[in-house]
């Protein structure tokens, strides 16, 4: 078993001012000098133009913009720099797992990838410019796992494909942007809509209101659906699925078999995060590994998060937060069962 650990992230200011202190955050950190290196091995095979990116942001998130400045500016890099890392557009992502369940007062979450991608970070940020505060992991910095608002919109998505990939946001870049900006289910599909989507994804929310939504999303058009169970294969959009998706229907039947006899929230949260009931994933060399298990509760403005499986959670009061306590905690520590790096904790990461 290998020890890791996440951040916890605390910040209450402007989107630049944000950027500008994860910048010198960052600054020599484990996270910037592997993806250096990754970025040495593996060149882009385009260029990311800056007017081209602000002029996709800028409709959707205008607060992230000003945030890929305070990282510009506290990194002291060019803005191509900061965009290949932390822009979110037309950027690479690999095949990941990754299962979601819900009932009207909670959605519980695994995230399942590979470790080198994972960074360690849970963010609590309330902007004082524009947008809602948001509790939630971040990847690509910039960029949302998993999260919930000040609203108690509740996000969480599902990887589909990467065949015939468009100009448009990557997955986390879109959860962060739906967060920040709609405070409903109503509207935060109508932004996942109208926003371009780089690759296929499922997104599914929840809000106060106690109704799931899954919007199947690709490059070439949405479609939306109610359930309260989603893993990695599209319901309504089946041609656009892969042809592989064992594993997908075994997590999903796993929930379904299961679900019945769950009664309260911590029961599902034991359904998805055990290793002894079919949800939770060790797979991490085949990128679909759970790294953590996110539980939010929009009516208590609660969330739940562990890492690694049989794991009792850790919990955070957001609604108290929102109100101006502070969380005294720095560090949430978990275990998974591999051997691999992370690209926050190892050096190396290749």
């Amino acid at each position: 078993m290998k020890e890791i650990y996440s951040d916890l992230i605390q910040f209450r200011g402007t989107h630049y001012e944000f950027g500008y202190k994860q910048g010198e955050m960052l600054k020599d950190s484990l996270i910037i000098e592997n993806r250096r290196r990754i970025w040495k091995i593996r060149r882009a095979h385009f260029i990311i133009k800056e007017q081209e990116v602000k002029e996709a942001i800028l409709p959707f998130a205008p607060g992230i913009w000003e945030e890929l400045l305070g990282l510009r500016d506290a990194l002291q890099w060019d803005m191509q720099e900061v965009l290949r890392e932390f822009g979110g557009y037309r950027l690479h992502y690999q095949r990941s797992g990754c299962s979601i369940f819900t009932d009207t007062d909670y959605m519980i979450r695994n995230y399942d990838y590979h470790p080198k991608t994972y960074e360690g970070r849970y963010t609590i940020f309330s902007p004082t410019d524009q947008g809602y505060a948001v509790i939630g992991p971040s990847q690509r910095i910039t960029g949302r796992m998993d999260g919930m608002n000040e609203k108690g919109l509740s996000l969480g998505y599902n990887f589909m494909h990467r065949k015939k990939p468009g100009d448009g946001f990557i997955c986390n870049m879109i959860g962060r942007m739906v967060l920040e900006n709609c405070a409903t289910v109503e509207e935060a599909v109508d932004m996942l809509e109208e926003v371009p989507h780089r690759h296929s994804f499922s997104y599914i929310v929840l809000d106060k209101s106690g109704e799931t939504f899954i919007v199947e999303a690709t490059p070439r058009g949405t479609e939306v659906r109610r359930s309260n169970v989603c893993t990695n294969h599209f319901e309504i959009m089946t041609h656009e699925n892969r042809h592989h998706l064992v594993d997908s229907y075994k997590r999903m039947d796993a929930i379904e078999t299961q679900k019945h006899r769950v009664t309260n929230a911590y029961q599902a949260f034991r359904m998805m995060n055990d290793s002894d009931k079919g949800v939770f994933s060790n797979q991490y060399k085949n990128w679909s590994g759970t790294i953590h298990t996110s539980a939010y509760f929009p009516k208590e403005l609660k969330a739940w998060f562990a890492l690694g499986g049989d794991r009792e959670p850790i919990i955070f009061d957001f609604g108290k937060w929102l109100n101006g306590e502070q969380i005294n905690l720095k560090r949430i520590l978990g275990k998974v069962d591999t051997d691999l790096p992370f690209v926050h904790m190892d050096k190396n990461v290749r």
